[in-house]
C-alpha cells in the first residue's frame, strides 16, 4: 500500500470529477492557432541521461515538422519532475508538472512521465481535462491493465473521469517480465533471488517477473526490497549468498545505489549469474561496475535507444493532432486528438510497426538484452517477450 500511496491522495482531490468526458467539455477546444505540448521526465540524477535522451528524440520530431501543423504553431514545453535534493522524480515536482499543464488552455497533450511513479501522479491529474498523455517509457502493468503484475484498484483508480487517457509506445513490465525470464532459463537460472528498490518501477517490475517465473516454473526464492539511500549492502549480499540462489536480478532505478549492491552482491556470489532491468539500462549504472563483471552482468531494456521511443511518442502525438484537426485546417479538440491516438493502428515508425489498445498498450512484444562492456551498454540480442 505503501507504494500507492501518492496517486490515493491524488484520487481523493479529484474524487469529485466524474463522467466520460466529451468533445462538448469546457476547455476540450483549444482557443487560437497555438497548441503547447508538455514534456516531463527527470532532468537531473537518476535516470537523467535516458530521460534527456528522450527529450532529444522529442525535439527532432518536432523539427521535422517545422513546428506546425497548418494554421497552428506547435510549441513544446520541456518539465523537470525531478528535484536536486531527491536526485530523481519527485512527487512533488511531478504533481507542479501536471498542474501546469492542466491549467494552460494551449495544451494540446503531454508526453511523460518517464517512470512509473510520476506517471501514477500525472494521470489522474491530466484525466481531469480528458488531455491526451503519451509516454515514451513507463512501463508498470497497472497503469493501463488490471493483468498479473497489477497492484488492487489499478488502474481504474488513475482514471476519475472514467475514460483512458494515457497511452505507451514502449512494451509493459509484463513484457521485460517474460523477456528477463526467457534470458534466465537460457543462462541455466534454476534459482533466482530478487531484489528491488521499493519504489513503483522497481515493485512494479519485481513483481512481473516473479509472477512470469513461476508460470514458466523457474524458481523465485525471494523477492526483498533493499533501502535505495543506504551505504552498506554487505549484510543483504550475505543473504542472498545464503539462499542457494545461483542467478539474481536487481530491479531498481537508482544507478548509484544499484551499483554499489550489484557489486557487493557479485562479490558475495561469485559465481552467481547476474541480471537488472531496465531502470538502470543507463551510464550511470554502468559506469560504476568493475570490467570483471562484464561477463556476468545482463540488463533487459527496450531494445531500441530511448531517443527512438521520444521521437516515437512525439510523432504520434502530432500524427493524431494532424488526423483531429483534418491537416491543421479544423479546430483543435482535446477529445479528438485523444480518440485518434487510441486509434492507431498498424502504424509504422522507427520503433517497428505497432497500434495502441484500448487499455492504452502498444502491441510490441520486442526486449533487448544488452551487455556492459567496459562501462558501456551494448545491445546483445532482441528477445519476444
Amino acid at each position: 500500500m505503501r507504494r500507492l500511496a501518492p496517486a490515493l491522495l491524488l484520487l481523493g482531490a479529484t474524487a469529485g470529477v466524474v463522467g466520460c468526458g466529451s468533445s462538448g467539455r469546457v476547455g476540450d477546444q483549444i482557443p487560437g492557432t497555438t497548441l503547447t505540448i508538455y514534456s516531463s521526465g527527470p532532468l537531473h540524477g537518476s535516470s537523467s541521461i535516458s530521460a534527456q535522451s528522450v527529450l532529444l528524440g522529442e525535439t527532432l520530431a518536432l523539427s521535422r515538422v517545422h513546428g506546425r501543423i497548418g494554421r497552428y504553431r506547435i510549441v513544446l514545453r520541456s518539465l523537470d519532475d525531478s528535484t536536486p535534493q531527491r536526485g530523481e522524480w519527485d512527487p512533488g515536482q511531478t504533481t507542479l508538472d501536471a498542474r501546469e499543464a492542466l491549467a494552460d488552455r494551449t495544451t494540446i497533450g503531454y508526453l511523460g512521465d518517464y517512470n512509473s511513479g510520476a506517471s501514477a501522479i500525472s494521470i489522474p491529474i491530466l484525466n481531469r481535462d480528458g488531455i491526451p498523455q503519451i509516454s515514451p517509457a513507463s512501463t508498470a502493468v497497472g497503469l493501463t491493465s488490471a493483468a498479473n503484475g497489477a497492484s488492487p484498484g489499478e488502474p481504474q483508480k488513475y482514471y476519475p473521469t472514467g475514460q483512458r487517457t494515457f497511452a505507451r509506445v514502449v512494451p509493459s513490465d509484463a513484457v521485460q517480465a517474460l523477456a528477463q525470464v526467457d534470458l534466465q532459463r537460457s543462462r541455466g537460472c534454476r534459482r533466482t533471488y530478487v531484489v528491488a528498490d521499493g519504489g513503483v518501477d522497481g515493485e512494479d517490475t519485481a513483481d512481473s517477473f516473479a509472477i512470469a517465473a513461476q508460470a514458466a516454473g523457474l524458481q523465485v526464492v525471494a523477492v526483498t526490497q533493499f533501502a535505495p539511500d543506504a551505504s552498506d549492502y554487505s549484510a543483504l549480499a550475505t543473504t542472498v549468498a545464503s539462499s542457494g540462489a545461483d542467478c539474481v536480478l536487481i530491479s531498481a532505478i537508482g544507478e548509484t545505489s544499484a551499483a554499489l549492491l550489484t557489486r557487493q552482491i557479485a562479490a558475495a556470489l561469485p559465481s552467481a549469474e547476474l541480471f537488472a532491468s531496465a531502470g538502470v539500462a543507463d551510464a550511470l549504472f554502468t559506469a560504476r561496475l568493475p570490467v570483471a563483471l562484464d561477463s556476468r552482468l545482463w540488463i533487459t531494456a527496450p531494445p531500441r535507444p530511448y531517443m527512438a521511443y521520444g521521437y516515437e511518442a512525439m510523432s504520434l502525438l502530432l500524427s493524431a493532432i494532424a488526423q483531429a484537426t483534418d491537416r491543421g485546417t479544423r479546430p483543435a479538440r482535446r477529445s479528438k486528438v485523444l480518440s485518434a491516438v487510441f486509434h492507431t493502428r498498424d502504424r509504422h515508425s522507427t520503433i517497428g510497426t505497432y497500434s495502441i489498445d484500448r487499455d492504452g498498450d502498444t502491441n510490441l512484444i520486442t526486449y533487448g538484452v544488452d551487455r556492459v562492456v567496459r562501462g558501456r551498454l551494448g545491445l546483445w540480442k532482441i528477445v519476444e517477450g
